[in-house]
């Protein structure tokens, strides 16, 4: 199943959008979004301070927060942020997290209906966010949030091939038995079979922004079995899943760690930095 899931579930209130239902998924356990989730590697803060200007004193905003995983190291480098969270357990433990930071505002908003400020930003960053947007907003208002000049930085995440591969590949029979939505056989991708050329095709047609600027990181990281389910709990297609398919699937997952790779098993991640500067 794909991370932050782009996995078909069965659709109970079709006058809401399925991306709408997903999100809101990951307020449910903040604590544990919080733990489980992995930050971000130290040089992306490194280049967006270079392509996006997040420096001391530049004014940042941020979409999605989330518990602070981007918001922390950007605070700790001087940044002053508005960080817009629609998840309210998110926005409390967010403003937790931040609570030595005077110059940080945690608002608990969806960021399509909340009202820009009148000074504009610097920059605007979405950390694994931005999707969970509306599309027919994100653009616009995000331009609208920026002075001229100012940057759109936005992070995205992947699962790619590599890490313990052959669990990968054996783990696919639990999904399959457990959500028969998912597709047979199926694999992560390669990291360089993964682009941004989605995004910046977007970018391209919003005719607010120029070329977007690509910054890539690979990382590996490995988890024990407690940890690796914890991982996948937060994950929205996961706790999408009926309440049965779901502790099946769980189950079916730890036992194949335990049993076959020794209780641990390691992840590759692939993150994207894309940064687009207001025309």
């Amino acid at each position: 199943m794909p991370d932050d899931s782009t996995q078909a579930t069965r659709d109970d209130r079709p006058e809401e959008s399925r991306r709408a239902r997903l999100s809101r998924t990951f307020d449910e356990d903040a604590e544990l979004y919080d733990r489980a989730r992995p930050g971000y590697p130290p040089e992306l803060y490194d280049d967006l301070a270079e392509l996006a200007a997040t420096r001391a004193g530049s004014r940042v905003l941020e979409v999605g927060c989330g518990t602070g995983q981007a918001t922390v190291p950007l605070a700790g480098r001087g940044c002053r942020i508005t960080a817009v969270e629609a998840g309210p357990r998110m926005a409390e433990v967010a403003r937790r997290n931040l609570a030595g930071a005077a110059a940080v505002e945690v608002v608990t908003a969806r960021f399509e209906s909340w009202p820009l400020p009148q000074e504009p930003f610097d920059a605007v960053v979405a950390a694994t966010a931005f999707h969970w947007i509306d599309p027919a907003v994100r653009m616009v208002k995000a331009a609208d949030a920026l002075r001229p000049g100012g940057a759109l930085a936005v992070v995205r995440t992947q699962h790619v091939w590599g890490g313990t591969e052959e669990f990968f590949v054996e783990v696919q029979r639990c999904y399959e038995r457990f959500d028969p939505d998912t597709p047979p056989g199926l694999r992560p991708p390669a990291a360089a079979d993964v682009h941004g050329s989605d995004h910046a095709r977007e970018v391209a047609r919003s005719g607010r922004f120029g070329p977007t600027v690509f910054r890539r990181y690979e990382r590996d990281l490995t988890y024990t079995t407690a940890e690796y389910l914890d991982v996948l709990r937060t994950y929205s297609g996961h706790r999408a899943l009926a309440e049965a398919a779901r502790n099946g699937l769980f189950e079916c997952v730890a036992g194949l760690i335990d049993g076959r790779y020794g209780g641990r098993v390691t992840k590759r991640y692939l993150i994207e930095l894309a940064v687009s500067q207001r025309r």
